[in-house]
């Protein structure tokens, strides 16, 4: 199947995935719960690092996080945005959860009156030698998503769309992932991963659609915001 495969919406793809196995998610335990996520908390616990980084020989706070207005705008809607949260939001876990580290992690919710919603996800790590690592880690799960939905859930298509690179500090890359389901879900998301110095953060933009639907130059357009936000 070529790269251009068809996918489930990781929208909708949350939702369908506690139907079916929990796909998004992860392998759940015994109780029910998440053990990539329970993973994730205790090595996000044991791994905390202070909330003061430095960079460019300065001391600044945790990098900034896009604002609701920054979002490829809705037709019909506006965004808004929920509190910055510690952790990794269900949302993006499935992709790349054979990627996340240990380190403080942060993310912020977006979303609109409709369908529409969206992520950002931030890692601050001791090197940039480090983040450019874990960048080049979260760029190929991104990259190798669309066959692991398949493999995971023989009931939905996936497809994936390399829409390049960005010229944004230490670089950027966008994706665009789409989902259909045998019962006919069909959706849409936007992936980019982009990096500051120390600093590795993840966007993800998703709502009911196809590749037609994918406001591309807005969303790189988000993502370039996102990246100098950082730092």
């Amino acid at each position: 199947m070529s790269k251009s495969t068809r996918a489930a919406s990781l929208t909708t793809f949350v939702a369908a995935s506690v139907a079916f196995g929990a796909v998004l998610a992860g392998p759940a335990d015994a109780t029910g719960k998440d053990t990539s996520a329970s993973k994730h908390a205790s090595t996000n616990a044991s791994a905390k690092v202070t909330k003061a980084k430095v960079t460019k020989g300065k001391a600044s706070a945790w990098p900034k996080f896009l604002s609701p207005s920054q979002l490829p705008p809705h037709p019909t809607s506006s965004w808004t945005a929920g509190k910055v949260t510690d952790g990794v939001p269900d949302e993006l876990r499935f992709c790349v959860q054979d990627t996340l580290p240990g380190y403080d992690s942060r993310y912020r919710d977006f979303r609109t009156d409709l369908e529409t919603n969206a992520q950002q996800l931030t890692f601050v790590v001791g090197t940039s030698a480090k983040a450019k690592a874990l960048a080049t880690r979260l760029n190929k799960d991104i990259r190798a998503c669309a066959t692991r939905i398949e493999q995971s859930d023989p009931e939905t298509e996936a497809a994936l769309k390399d829409y390049g690179k960005l010229s944004v500090e230490e670089g950027a890359h966008a994706y665009g992932l789409h989902t259909e389901t045998s019962w006919g879900a069909t959706d849409i998301n936007l992936y980019s991963v982009g990096r500051d110095g120390r600093a590795v953060t993840l966007v993800r933009w998703g709502q009911m659609g196809d590749f037609s639907d994918a406001p591309v130059k807005a969303f790189k357009k988000t993502t370039t915001t996102a990246v100098n936000k950082l730092y």
